[in-house]
C-alpha cells in the first residue's frame, strides 16, 4: 500500500469516518512490519489496538482484571485507614497540646479590675440592671396575651369534658 492511501486512511480513522475495511487495512499494513518512516509513529498505536483485540476475546481476561481490581481495592483501603489512623492521632495531639497551653495561658493570667472607682462601677452596673429589668419586662408583656389565650381556650375544654369521660370509661371497661 502506498504512504498517500495510508495518510488517507489515517485521516479518516481520525476524523471518525473510516469504515471497518478501511480500519481492517490499516491494521493489516502495520503489522506487515514494512511501515514508511512517515507514518512510523502510528505503527505502535494500531499494535496496541490489535493487541487488544486479540485480548478482548480471551475469557479469562474478565476474571483477571476483576482479581486485580478487588486485590488492589483492599490494598488501598488498609492503606488509607492506617493512614488515617496516623493523621487522626496527630490532629488529637495538636489538638491537646494547644488546649493544654490556652488553659495555662488563662490560668496565668489575673483579675483585672475594669474600673478604679467603686461608684463607677456601681453606676454602670445599676445601668445594666436597668436595662436588663426593662427588656425581661417588655418580654412579660408579650406573655400576657397568654392568659387571653388560654381563657379562649376553656369552652372547648369544657365542651369536651363528656368525651373525655366517656373514653376513660371505655378504656376502664377495656382493662377489666
Amino acid at each position: 500500500m502506498k504512504t498517500e492511501e495510508v495518510k488517507i486512511l489515517l485521516q479518516r480513522y481520525f476524523d471518525g469516518e473510516s469504515t471497518d475495511a478501511d480500519e481492517r487495512m490499516l491494521e493489516a499494513y502495520f503489522q506487515s512490519g514494512e511501515v514508511a518512516a512517515e507514518v512510523a509513529e502510528y505503527a505502535e498505536f494500531f499494535g496496541g489496538i490489535y493487541e487488544l483485540a486479540n485480548l478482548a476475546d480471551d475469557p479469562t481476561i474478565e476474571e483477571d482484571v476483576m482479581d486485580y481490581i478487588l486485590e488492589n481495592e483492599h490494598r488501598e483501603k488498609t492503606r488509607y485507614r492506617s493512614m488515617w489512623k496516623v493523621v487522626t492521632g496527630i490532629a488529637a495531639s495538636v489538638i491537646i497540646v494547644l488546649g493544654g497551653f490556652l488553659l495555662y495561658q488563662e490560668q496565668q493570667k489575673s483579675f483585672k479590675d475594669t474600673f478604679q472607682d467603686p461608684d463607677e462601677a456601681y453606676a454602670y452596673a445599676t445601668k445594666t440592671l436597668e436595662f436588663v429589668s426593662g427588656k425581661y419586662s417588655k418580654g412579660l408583656a408579650q406573655l400576657s396575651n397568654f392568659d387571653m389565650l388560654h381563657k379562649a381556650s376553656d369552652p372547648i375544654k369544657k365542651g369536651t369534658e363528656p368525651v373525655v369521660e366517656f373514653y376513660d370509661e371505655l378504656n376502664k371497661i377495656e382493662k377489666h
